[in-house]
């Protein structure tokens, strides 16, 4: 009897025990493994049965964008934008590059341990060499070497390996922001990609430089607007392009950066104080002039990692609508603005509805605000 009542216990304990160890489980799964703390705010945190971490965020305050610029960029090595047969003499047609094993995307870096920066170099390097080359070739995330047998095309008598290269691009955004304690900037909210491989171009040597919009082609469903801008003194370039992410170009700026709106930096808001309901961008759709356009922000996707498409907004505003018909290429960049606090950029236009499109938080920007 006493072994009944022995086991009937153990079991009661058992289960007790099961019961606490998955309501702790439960209470532990609500309590976040990052927690920020913003400079400004003084908090006390209990958080029992857990190590958490906790980050520091200081206040940031920028100058906001708006600008219309352009962007001069040489790519660093040479990026592989087609794959070509090359005729040789004997009449067969044949590609090297592609039986080699190189890919559309690639950016070749160096030809048997030299760099090469453009067309010409990796030209000039294989009719040098005219026999086997070891290409050091960045492939994504990945630094791989192939081994390349060129010949001679009966076009012009040159060796060739059967790629078309690229080596520079240029084109019209918009300024994000410019850290004035740092005189840093932010631009475009997006990549620079070729548009052929979309590939993200790494930078050699770039520019950031002052831009006029000239005409503006107005969005309409299912084909996207523009704005046609020209890069004017361009002999005194407003910044440094240093690098180009997923979330924008950024670098360093050589003079001063003013915004006529605002003659003071404003605060920035984090995803925690970004709101539905009404906000503004900053851009630039005639000349050099910045101007303010409401836009409705209608959804809010809260993010523990960087995305471009951080919320969605729409143009409310009859005078943009009218201009060009919404968000248009060429407005990236532009920053919004709610409370006073800049809170993002525009990124992405939605193709079957120019009114609509994507904003990044700022936060995933000034990340990699802080360049070397």
């Amino acid at each position: 009897m006493y072994k009944e009542i022995l086991k009937k216990g153990s079991v009661l304990v058992l289960t007790f025990m099961v019961a606490v160890l998955l309501s702790v489980g439960s209470v532990l799964s609500f309590i976040p493994t990052d927690i920020k703390i913003f400079a400004n705010e003084t908090k006390i945190i209990k958080l029992p049965l857990k190590e958490v971490t906790i980050s520091v965020v200081p206040e940031k305050m920028l100058i906001p964008g708006g600008h219309s610029v352009g962007v001069r960029m040489n790519v660093k090595g040479v990026l592989v934008v087609g794959l070509e047969e090359i005729e040789t003499p004997e009449g067969e047609f044949v590609n090297p590059g592609l039986s080699a094993g190189l890919q559309i995307g690639d950016n070749i870096l160096d030809i048997n341990g030299t760099k090469v920066n453009n067309a010409k170099e990796v030209r000039e390097i294989i009719n040098e060499i005219k026999s086997d080359v070891r290409l050091k070739v960045k492939r994504k995330d990945d630094i791989i070497d192939v081994k390349v047998t060129p010949v001679k095309s009966v076009d012009d008598n040159l060796f060739k390996i059967g790629v078309w290269v690229k080596d520079r691009t240029a084109g019209i955004g918009t300024l994000t922001f410019i850290d004035p304690a740092k005189n840093t900037f932010g631009a475009l909210g997006h990549a620079i990609t070729d548009p052929e491989t979309s590939t993200i171009l790494s930078v050699a040597q770039g520019e950031l430089l002052n831009s006029k919009v000239e005409s503006v082609k107005q969005g309409k469903a299912g084909t996207p607007g523009e704005i046609k801008g020209i890069f004017y003194e361009s002999d005194k370039p407003l910044g440094k392009l240093t690098i180009n992410t997923e979330y924008g170009i950024f670098g360093e700026t050589y003079d001063t950066v003013i915004n006529p709106i605002y003659s003071e930096p404003l605060k920035i808001g984090y995803q925690n104080e970004v709101e539905k309901g009404p906000a503004y961008i900053l851009t630039t759709l005639d000349g050099d002039k910045i101007e303010k356009y409401d836009i409705e922000i209608e959804k809010i996707n809260r993010q523990s990692k960087a995305s471009i498409k951080s919320m969605v907004i729409k143009v409310t505003d009859e005078r943009l609508l009218k201009k060009s018909g919404g968000i248009i290429q060429g407005m990236s960049g532009s920053p919004i603005i709610q409370n006073n606090k800049i809170i993002g950029a525009v990124t992405h236009v939605f193709v079957n509805d120019p009114t609509k499109g994507y904003g990044i938080f700022i936060e995933w920007m000034i990340n990699y605000s802080d360049v070397e």
